[in-house]
């Protein structure tokens, strides 16, 4: 082989060897993992291939509660922080007097920490915590009162969970529809007001169909993220007082781990979360993209 030769294969071999330690960190930290739990899933304790793993997951007394908790969750946290954020990014985009300084104030939220989150609303949410004394002092609530947030019901839980939720992920979705905003070309819309469209005639047309790209990024990210949502529920109510899925995983994994069953309960959990998270992503490709042919149709 002559030395031209070698010139062209160590050419072509470049980029592989640049892409070679990123194919090996996921090999190591995440294609291996996977690979273990899918086999886990499928293994009883005695190391042979069993499903039985999945039909104890379905008959825990917590699995429909979690997989119920999980899809409200899911529905109105997302429902609510895309319509939210989607106002806040049309009102920053507006470039008003001090929009930076509000688009800074929106973003602190997404800068803290799960842990720094959760740690900040269960001080807030007991009897004596910043939200009762904050009801107080604005005179809402009389000082001789109290209320017991964490020991209402279970839609209350919910409802709260929800709301403590689309509070730190709102600022993410709204960066993500923010960006589209500004990179729509102006002219545009500002055709659209010349042919007499008002600013929702306008809006409705022409800016969200135009924005349904990033829409759809930001929707399908926000669906896969809900679905996984354990931690704030844990540092709020601790364990299977309100289950999620996730959650089950991490309780399995951490809480009881010395149960002969727990390694494959956990396993069980986690396919069946995958299994939710891609049927989830895939359903919202396939609703948004007949929507989009059914709009070029007509």
């Amino acid at each position: 082989m002559s030395r031209k030769d070698l010139r062209k294969i160590w050419k072509k071999a470049i980029p592989y060897l640049l892409i070679l330690p990123v194919v090996l960190y996921y090999g190591a930290f995440w294609l291996r993992p996977v690979i273990v739990s899918v086999i886990g899933s499928f293994t009883d304790t005695g190391g042979h291939f069993t499903l039985q793993n999945f039909v104890m997951v379905v008959q825990e007394e917590s699995f429909w509660p979690a997989v119920r908790n999980t899809a409200v969750l899911v529905l109105f946290s997302v429902t609510l922080e895309f319509f939210v954020a989607l106002a806040l990014a049309l009102l920053i985009n507006r470039k008003f007097f001090g929009s930076g300084i509000f688009l800074f104030l929106a973003m602190i939220p997404m800068a803290l920490p799960a842990a720094a989150a959760g740690a900040m609303w269960v001080t807030g949410l007991t009897a004596h915590g910043w939200l009762n004394s904050l009801l107080h002092y604005l005179g809402f609530l009389a000082q001789s009162k109290s209320i017991y947030w964490l020991a209402g019901s279970e839609a209350s839980l919910l409802a709260i969970l929800i709301i403590i939720d689309a509070w730190q992920v709102i600022p993410s979705v709204m960066i993500i529809l923010l960006a589209g905003l500004q990179n729509m070309p102006e002219e545009t819309k500002e055709a659209g007001y010349v042919f007499g469209g008002d600013y929702f005639t306008v809006l409705r047309k022409i800016t969200l169909p135009m924005l349904k790209p990033t829409i759809q990024t930001a929707v399908i990210l926000r669906l896969i993220s809900a679905i996984q949502i354990w931690l704030i529920v844990v540092l709020l109510l601790g364990f299977s007082r309100l289950p999620v899925l996730v959650e089950r995983v991490v309780f399995y994994t951490k809480e009881v781990k010395g149960l002969d069953i727990s390694y494959q309960m956990a396993s069980g959990y986690t396919i069946i979360v995958s299994i939710i998270v891609s049927l989830a992503a895939l359903a919202y490709l396939q609703v948004s993209g007949a929507f989009n042919r059914k709009e070029q149709t007509i």
